[in-house]
């Protein structure tokens, strides 16, 4: 296996909603997840309730010194993670920010400086305040925008030297499938016309954008990205219809990666607009702001999906994007299907399309794990998981062989943490696992599972020991 380059950033991935719990101390306001207990697909409740596990996660909030000691261990030069919006603004349009949630962030960077990490920040990773959510109905208001750059920047200015490496919305492309958790909107998803979700989405680029201009001007120095769910797609069978199908869907996806790395919107949109009765409220300014374009791109990787026109076959389980199975392909307990290959696909299309550094920062294979012991040391056997990244991370290399300039790889929920789609701790990614269950009970305690060890070896060896 030839060399990763010398500076790869070798690391895992976490998600503030997901892990940090504490939902309401020290100042913290709520976030639509704290009203979301049963994942993506429901309609919130109207206050926090006993079952939602993200509550109190894995207690993140007050472990994460122990927790980035491990990562540490590991050998991680980066750790991609999230700040919730609602520690720094409770209410996200407040006058001033709440000074213990920023100080929480200065400790929990300072804990990864003293290691060596370098913290890989996402702005808003599917936690808008709620009572943005419930006053304005999220990001179909243009004032999102002001409250966002207010945001953008206070913890821009605080954290500019503790910082390098930023995204602004995880998974940006979500918002039509999820348009609560991904975009704060109140208003039930049956009710919102196509209009209302692409004036949604065009509020959140004009808000990616400012925040672009804001971090080249606050922090010269630092590198910011976008993100997007990345899922390559494959025609069913190579009819004309079928690829000019799989055309469609790839365009909806990267219509998002091409304002934000282009600056502007592609023209094929103009058709879809056209079609569909949108009618952009996009001003001169919006226009303007659009053109501050980001310096990488950045997605998470776990499954690719088949177009078909043949509306007989049933869409596939799984990821939120939809699409239809791959008989090719073997598929994860939750539907997921896995293909490597695909990510070198994937790699290779979006490097050609942009010329921008690409950053895997979201891979890995959610599974139930059975905690054992061995030798007096409680640990899990995931050698399915170790196949997994394993095989993903082959691919990975051969992307750079093909010249793709990758930046790094962040393993998602390198720590046990609870799923955003289900919303249950069952479905685990980590290196870590974390003693707690879908029902609440456990102990919170840390064990190293076999794959710990594996990645350990794979970073030391700069990805030699990939097999």
């Amino acid at each position: 296996m030839s060399k990763f380059p010398k500076n790869f950033l070798w690391g895992g991935a976490i998600a503030a909603n997901q892990c940090e719990g504490a939902y309401n101390v020290d100042g913290k306001g709520l976030s639509v997840q704290d009203v979301a207990p049963k994942g993506w697909k429901y309609r919130p409740t109207e206050q926090p309730t006993e079952d939602n596990l993200k509550l109190i996660g894995i207690d993140f909030y007050n472990r994460y010194k122990e927790d980035i000691k491990l990562f540490a261990e590991m050998g991680f030069k980066v750790l991609r993670l999230s700040i919730a919006w609602s520690r720094i603004f409770p209410n996200g349009d407040d006058e001033q920010p709440n000074e213990l949630g920023l100080q929480f962030y200065d400790n929990v960077f300072d804990e990864c400086k003293k290691y060596g990490i370098e913290p890989l920040v996402t702005l808003s990773h599917y936690e808008t305040p709620l009572h943005l959510a419930k006053k304005y109905d999220g990001w179909r208001n243009r004032k999102l925008i002001d409250f966002f750059e207010k945001y953008a920047t206070t913890v821009f200015e605080r954290y500019k030297n503790k910082v390098k490496y930023w995204l602004t919305f995880n998974e940006i492309n979500s918002i039509s499938h999820a348009p609560l958790l991904s975009g704060g909107i109140y208003t039930p998803k049956e009710n919102l016309s196509k209009n209302d979700i692409f004036q949604a989405i065009h509020h959140e680029l004009v808000a990616s954008a400012r925040a672009v201009k804001l971090c080249h001007k606050i922090i010269p120095d630092a590198k910011i990205g976008c993100m997007i769910l990345g899922v390559p797609i494959y025609p069913l069978t190579p009819t004309p219809e079928n690829m000019l199908k799989t055309l469609q869907a790839e365009r909806e996806n990267y219509y998002f990666s091409d304002i934000q790395v282009r600056g502007y919107y592609p023209s094929y949109a103009n058709r879809m607009f056209e079609e569909n009765n949108i009618n952009l409220e996009i001003t001169d300014q919006d226009v303007e702001d659009l053109k501050n374009t980001v310096d990488f791109v950045s997605f998470s990787y776990y499954m690719s999906v088949c177009e078909s026109t043949d509306k007989s076959i049933e869409a596939g389980e799984g990821n939120i994007i939809g699409g239809v199975p791959n008989p090719y392909l073997e598929a994860s307990e939750w539907g997921w299907q896995i293909d490597p290959k695909g990510l070198r696909y994937y790699l290779n299309n979006v490097y050609d399309r942009y010329q921008k550094p690409l950053f895997i920062v979201e891979n890995g294979l959610g599974a139930v794990d059975e905690l054992i012991e061995v030798d007096g040391v409680k640990t899990v056997n995931d050698d399915y998981r170790i196949k997994y990244l394993n095989d993903h991370l082959v691919q990975v290399a051969e992307a750079i062989k093909d010249g793709v300039e990758i930046l790094g790889y962040t393993s998602w929920g390198c720590i046990d943490l609870v799923s955003f789609t289900t919303a249950e701790l069952r479905k685990r990614y980590g290196f870590i696992y974390v003693d707690r269950h879908d029902d609440g009970s456990g102990t919170l305690e840390r064990y190293k599972k076999k794959s710990f060890y594996w990645y350990k070896d794979i970073i030391s060896s700069n990805g030699e020991l990939l097999n």
